[in-house]
């Protein structure tokens, strides 16, 4: 706390009131409400890139580069609804990948690189799950998570299936590419990053970072799929910002691919656990099926 309130003297802040929430503290002062967080040295000039393409959607700045924090103005989020809201971030996050766009030369060893981590990651889910399964069957009595996860598992390995076919055929897609296309992304969405008054705003740029655009909406996908429709999100965020096939199938990939499990000793809990995932395998599933469907319509 005393470097922080040495940072407000810095900016002549008088703070009356202080609130901590997780790594930021909000700072009631005499000149009006700031949040302030540690702030990750690797990325002191995101701010200043985002401008030069006429993208200023967060709270303004007050602390400078050599700052160990960051201070920012606080705004006041409106009470909406969360649907409305999730589809104006979506608006949002669409608009920060047009204005950032950029292609680069692909290297091959990128692409190698994220089929050999996907390939190695369906590999130890398989094996994970068998273990589980060898393990559920070697019981005389299931527990009723054992039970939840017995009697879907079927629908566990039909998605690492998929997610194995279907990789192979993005590996051939991408082998054709010269070019790849590059974006700045928030690598951080929630909506409790984003705030809607009269302007709309990104908050939490830490793990900002130059990818691939979809990365935003896997993350984007796995904290908020079992809270939305995620069709309609998609099909909002390519009517601004159409994905391109390769980009597309990495991503059905992605949110294919079942959750390891981390199971606890509460049954309570593991089946919560287990419950979500299931849960989320199925809402997947609705999420691709129409595109697959209109393919083969197509096809």
């Amino acid at each position: 706390m005393q470097k922080v309130n040495k940072l407000l003297k810095k900016y002549a802040l008088k703070p009356h009131r202080y609130q901590k929430e997780g790594q930021v503290t909000f700072v009631d002062t005499e000149e009006g409400r700031y949040a302030i967080k540690p702030k990750n040295s690797e990325k002191n000039n995101i701010y200043q890139y985002l401008d030069t393409r006429s993208f200023g959607y967060y709270p303004k700045v007050l602390s400078e580069e050599d700052d160990e924090f960051e201070i920012t103005e606080y705004e006041q989020d409106l009470d909406m609804p969360s649907e409305q809201k999730i589809l104006d971030l979506v608006d949002l996050v669409s608009l920060l990948h047009n204005k950032t766009t950029h292609y680069k030369e692909v290297d091959e060893a990128d692409y190698k690189k994220i089929f050999e981590d996907i390939s190695n990651n369906i590999e130890y889910l398989y094996s994970d799950y068998n273990d589980r399964m060898n393990l559920i069957e070697s019981h005389i009595y299931m527990s009723p998570s054992e039970y939840l996860l017995a009697r879907n598992i079927s629908k566990i390995y039909a998605a690492l299936g998929y997610a194995k076919k279907e990789l192979d055929n993005w590996y051939y897609l991408v082998s054709e590419l010269r070019k790849e296309r590059l974006v700045v992304i928030h690598n951080n969405l929630d909506l409790t990053h984003f705030i809607r008054n009269k302007n709309s705003y990104l908050t939490s740029w830490r793990k900002a970072r130059i990818d691939m655009p979809i990365f935003d909406l896997y993350k984007l996908y796995l904290r908020h799929s079992l809270d939305f429709d995620f069709y309609e999100i998609l099909r909002r965020y390519e009517k601004n910002y159409p994905l391109k096939e390769e980009e597309r199938k990495l991503l059905f990939i992605l949110i294919a691919l079942p959750d390891k499990l981390e199971l606890t000793d509460s049954e309570y809990q593991n089946c919560n656990i287990i419950g979500n995932l299931i849960d989320r395998l199925y809402k997947t599933e609705s999420l691709l099926s129409p595109y697959y469907m209109k393919q083969e319509k197509n096809g």
